[in-house]
């Protein structure tokens, strides 16, 4: 599959954080010939990441701190 295809994919099921990361997870697993369970792994990684600090700018939004 084709990375064009893999990013789209990626935003359509709305894995925002694994579509940003995909490149660098890519390269650099590719870099130290990781398995792929390992760059699945780290892309796994990188989307929580992501939708943590959605979730902490959302809370915050709402606190309405200064």
């Amino acid at each position: 599959m084709e990375r064009t295809q893999i990013l789209d994919l990626m935003g359509s099921l709305k894995l925002y954080g694994m579509r940003s990361a995909y490149d660098e997870v890519m390269a650099a697993g590719i870099k130290r010939q990781h398995e792929p369970p390992r760059i699945v792994g780290d892309l796994l990684q990188s989307e929580i990441a992501e939708k943590q600090a959605r979730s902490i700018k959302y809370q915050i939004a709402i606190a309405k701190l200064p």
